[in-house]
């Protein structure tokens, strides 16, 4: 029992450990698209209108398109929104 809950906190803390650093295959996405776009830089400002967390980024793009952005995508250990556009 007691090497079991080990093993359950072991595999909990990795879990959190790539949910805090984006590992994920949006973090590599993004990656390629700025190597694509690396001659147009882009302005990334934290939306002023959202409110919570963060958990669809759908959701962050549609409020930061009402902020007179392009786009929009959660980041961070604490999910919060980022707006985007061409600067």
């Amino acid at each position: 029992m007691d090497r079991s809950m080990r093993l359950v906190s072991a595999a909990l803390v990795l879990a959190l450990l790539l949910v805090a650093t984006e590992m994920g295959p949006m973090a590599v996405e993004g990656r390629s698209a700025k190597k694509v776009e690396s001659k147009k830089r882009t302005c990334e400002s934290q939306s002023k209108k959202f409110k919570g967390i963060c958990f669809l980024t759908i959701n962050c793009a549609t409020s930061c398109k009402t902020e007179g952005f392009n786009g929009g995508q959660c980041r961070g250990f604490r999910r919060t929104c980022f707006c985007s556009k061409a600067c």
